[in-house]
């Protein structure tokens, strides 16, 4: 679908040519200028083969408009060709979002068509372009591991444009912009503790929402440290770093589980073979060291 635009007031005019290079020229000559009214030959039909210019939404067919510019046309056509790889027609850009840019378009019996934004970028055709400073909702998992390395999903709004994720001042190792909506981030090594997380784009920079780093679990002892082959027994678990504990295992098999504070947790052993078996505690931190239970055998008889 097309889009037309109606009217502006004419002023000294720059004939373009009715050819694809002759428009892209005059656009770059005059946003050298600081501006320009361009006089589009009638009836013609600009074809845009590739993109001649690449905007912060992604490619352009002509060169960002960063000056004042007025396109006057009789029944003109600016469209990309059908067979060109996708990219946006044209695209405004203004000091609020592109430093030291001015851009402003007018446009008066000119249509533009065909244009097919690069995803996650929407529409095609002309792009106003301003960016809203970044909004955070949330991120999950909420707390993380001293040493990093885990991903973070972050969710708001106004995030597409996103050029970097902050865990303090410490930059994420890396970070994925999923849609506007959605950013997946790798966390950086930090330091025991909350700290603010936030995502910078032209907008500005969000708000902050929080995520904890968390010590790796350590078991000091287990009490009873032995049990029945057959489980149900309670088994007291002491150490430091407990109280975020997500599962403790027996071996590989996990265990009900109660936290009663960061260094007292107390499971109920589960049914196992007779014998020795490593027992863990694992938190948003790490797995803990393991501490030895042994399972006991009926009596014989």
């Amino acid at each position: 679908m097309g889009l037309t635009a109606f009217p502006a007031t004419a002023q000294a005019q720059t004939p373009v040519l009715c050819s694809e290079s002759s428009l892209v020229d005059a656009i770059a000559t005059a946003n050298a200028a600081g501006g320009d009214t361009l006089l589009l030959l009638p009836f013609c039909t600009y074809r845009l083969t590739s993109a001649r210019g690449r905007g912060p939404a992604g490619p352009v067919g002509l060169p960002p408009i960063t000056s004042p510019i007025t396109l006057l046309g009789m029944g003109s056509t600016i469209t990309r060709d059908p067979s060109a790889s996708a990219f946006r027609v044209m695209e405004v850009e203004g000091a609020a979002n592109v430093p030291a840019t001015k851009g402003q378009l007018s446009m008066v019996g000119v249509t533009v068509s065909g244009g097919s934004a690069v995803s996650p970028y929407p529409g095609g055709g002309i792009s106003n372009f301003y960016v809203n400073a970044p909004v955070l909702a949330a991120l999950a998992p909420v707390s993380g591991p001293l040493s990093g390395g885990n991903t973070v999903t972050l969710t708001g709004t106004h995030l597409v444009e996103a050029t970097a994720v902050r865990f303090a001042n410490t930059a994420a190792t890396s970070f994925t912009v999923v849609s506007d909506t959605r950013i997946t981030a790798v966390a950086p090594a930090g330091p025991a503790g909350p700290v603010e997380v936030t995502v910078s784009t032209a907008g500005g920079t969000s708000n902050a929402v929080f995520y904890a780093y968390v010590p790796a679990p350590a078991l000091a002892a287990l009490s009873p440290g032995q049990g029945p082959a057959s489980g149900g027994n309670s088994v007291t678990l002491t150490g430091t770093g407990l109280g975020p504990t997500t599962r403790v295992l027996f071996g590989t098999t996990p265990a009900t589980f109660t936290v009663v504070s960061d260094t007292h947790v107390v499971a109920e052993a589960p049914p196992g073979a007779v014998g020795p078996v490593d027992v863990t505690v694992v938190t948003p931190g790490g797995t803990s060291a393991p501490a030895g239970y042994t399972r006991v055998g009926p009596p014989a008889v």
